[in-house]
């Protein structure tokens, strides 16, 4: 049995080709506040595919990095008056600990952006020298006019991709860029951030860069699976793209896997609103069992909202009545798991299979196993 996926740069659900080793990238954390839901979900959807593929017999080579340094970690550690690593170390602990709970597999490499900055300049240069970047007023942009398929992952038109380039702190209106969809590479530090000395000047890498520099030290191109959210779409992943393939000459990653958006009660789940769900705050509570189930009863590509007093006693019920068949003398389950994982990983139609298998006194332990919920 294989496993079928769907492609964001595809936009349908193929067979995912992979030989036995997997090499998968996940875009992590910037460690400047505690794991919400949309940090679970996310990682819960390879933690998933992971285990389904070293059910399979893959060896899963998943790699997943730490942006310890950008625009959001820095104001964040100066608001509190701390340095800004030791933000990301408190952070990191916690993340580290939610994820424990959770029961996700750990991946074989954590990189750190401030660790890779050298490898950034390396790859800034070879831009600089080949013209597909310059350098202007001390910043290095990307100039999208010589990526000529920019924009072919999101699909999204140019009005849409300004739109989200403004919203995701792209600053288009930028008077400096050749293009308002050019991308920042490299920039001066501010007074008190961090700066590192390079060829182009002293700064601080931007953000896309620092993925590229550290999927590719660790595992090579073309990665087997990029993924992260679907607000990594645009311009995260799309500006990845084009200045790796600018540099390789080769496609930076086979396949492209975004996991769907989590809200609150109808409202976008933000801290700026501050509606965010913490998974170390529902673990108090609830049973990290339970947490798990409540994530795994929506498909990892569909949009959902969480509901107070609603999603955890559902999976606390769950969990009860598995447990309890899990006494039982006959195992069932198992293959409607399989079947459906390998269907872009169905996470509802395993747990209803696995209800009906509880429901009628049938142990459940191996499918929930799968599923990577102890019981």
């Amino acid at each position: 049995m294989t496993v079928r996926l769907f492609d964001t740069a595809r936009r349908q659900v193929v067979d995912f080709e992979v030989g036995p080793v997997v090499r998968m990238y996940v875009c992590g954390i910037t460690p400047y506040d505690s794991t919400h839901l949309g940090h679970a979900a996310t990682y819960l959807a390879y933690d998933l595919l992971a285990r389904r593929l070293e059910e399979l017999g893959h060896e899963v080579r998943m790699v997943r990095n730490v942006t310890d340094v950008d625009d959001s970690i820095l104001p964040r550690a100066r608001q509190l008056g701390i340095p800004y690593l030791e933000l990301a170390e408190a952070e990191l602990s916690r993340f580290w600990s939610d994820m424990d709970a959770l029961g996700m597999r750990p991946p074989v490499a954590e990189p750190r952006a401030t660790e890779a900055v050298p490898g950034m300049i390396e790859m800034i240069s070879e831009l600089l020298d080949s013209g597909h970047a310059y350098l202007t007023h001390g910043t290095v942009y990307f100039d999208v006019s010589t990526f000529p398929r920019f924009g072919e992952l999101s699909h999204y038109s140019r009005d849409h991709m300004l739109r989200l380039a403004a919203a995701r702190g792209g600053r288009p209106e930028d008077p400096h860029r050749r293009d308002p969809l050019d991308f920042i590479l490299w920039q001066p530090s501010l007074a008190g951030e961090p700066a590192w000395r390079a060829p182009f000047g002293v700064g601080r890498p931007g953000w896309h860069i620092e993925c590229s520099v550290m999927a590719t030290a660790s595992l090579g191109t073309p990665l087997d699976l990029h993924g992260g959210g679907t607000d990594l779409i645009f311009p995260h992943h799309e500006c990845e793209i084009a200045q790796s393939e600018s540099v390789t000459g080769a496609p930076f990653a086979r396949h492209w896997m975004h996991s769907a958006m989590v809200s609150y009660e109808g409202e976008k789940m933000s801290k700026s609103l501050g509606n965010l769900v913490f998974v170390g705050d529902l673990c108090k509570e609830w049973d990290p069992a339970a947490v798990r189930l409540a994530l795994l009863a929506h498909h990892y590509r569909a949009d959902w909202g969480w509901r107070t007093g609603v999603d955890m006693p559902a999976a606390a019920a769950r969990l009860a009545l598995w447990r309890s068949a899990s006494r039982g003398d006959r195992a069932a389950g198992l293959d409607a798991v399989r079947a459906a994982l390998a269907e872009d990983l169905d996470s509802p139609a395993a747990l209803a299979a696995l209800d009906a298998a509880a429901t009628a006194g049938m142990s459940v332990a191996e499918g929930a196993a799968l599923l990577g919920v102890a019981l």
